[in-house]
């Protein structure tokens, strides 16, 4: 599977200190895990959380799941030493939160450099500050850094915006992430739904981040994988629609016709290159 068609529809957040939910994580079809180290964890308890994310990482009980541990911040006594256990835990990525920049980001690669990080370690830096928002296309444009992560709460609380249905204050500064995550060809996930007894506003918070173009969803609770799953993957209808748009494109090359059309619609190669992407993700999604 490459890494750029990994789904990432759901990415649930696991807090590390708790024994109980790591072991439930192992059963959960989450497509990726974030062994968090940073706000689920107190202070007294920063030590055993990360132990127990590099031996979960280390475990091989997650199956198929893609496994990230988010540090605590380089400004904090315990950022530097969980960058250091990281390095060399297996881990596929760091997850690092409040990015201010590139800069920020080399330090970072320089920790892990210095701990003995293997070059397929990568970074998912966390979009949740306005700098990282004015920075946005310096931090997607690092050569390590593979997925963008929005952190809605944190945006929202610097700007003192209100998390509204539909988002509305923070819609800009998703488009802008999206923008510079799509310029530099990497992935980026959607922030987190805080009210996991609303099921009806999480999914439509994932279909307006599935219709902006987000590639999943960050989650705080196990009752939110499965309607992300959902909505991040292609429908039969949807495979089946790619599938008689390919055909045709390859018909139409193979009699050497300049018009193509689907059910009376022209179809153009920006309509191709869609419908092998649906049935690339498609057979990614089965692979897991």
């Amino acid at each position: 599977m490459s890494d750029r068609l990994r789904p990432r529809r759901s990415v649930l957040y696991m807090p590390a200190a708790n024994e109980r939910a790591l072991e439930k994580a192992k059963s959960i079809p989450c497509d990726a895990i974030i062994f968090d180290l940073e706000d689920a964890v107190a202070p007294d308890a920063k030590d055993l959380a990360r132990h127990q994310a590099v031996a979960a990482v280390g475990s091989g009980d997650y199956g198929s799941r893609e496994l990230t541990i988010r540090t605590n911040g380089l400004d904090t006594e315990w950022g530097a030493a969980d960058l250091a256990a990281i390095a060399t835990s297996g881990a596929a990525a760091v997850v690092v939160p409040k990015v201010s920049g590139a800069r920020h980001l080399e330090q970072v690669e320089a920790l892990l450099g210095d701990a003995g990080a293997p070059p397929e370690l990568t970074i998912w830096p966390m979009i949740e500050t306005p700098a990282a928002v004015f920075a946005a296309r310096d931090i997607a444009g690092s050569e390590r850094a593979s997925v963008l992560v929005i952190g809605t709460n944190d945006l929202a609380r610097e700007l003192r915006a209100q998390l509204v249905p539909g988002r509305h204050p923070l819609v800009p500064h998703l488009s802008t992430a999206l923008l510079a995550a799509r310029e530099a060809g990497k992935v980026i996930v959607d922030g987190v739904y805080n009210d996991v007894k609303d099921a009806d506003g999480f999914a439509a918070e994932c279909r307006q981040g599935h219709e902006m173009g987000f590639d999943g969803k960050t989650l705080i609770h196990p009752s939110q994988v499965e309607p992300a799953n959902q909505i991040w993957a292609p429908d039969a209808e949807a495979v089946a629609e790619a599938e008689k748009v390919i055909a045709a494109f390859e018909q139409a090359e193979a009699e050497g016709l300049g018009v193509i059309t689907v059910d009376g619609r022209m179809i153009e190669n920006l309509h191709v290159d869609n419908a092998r992407r649906v049935l690339a993700t498609a057979r990614a999604i089965a692979e897991l």
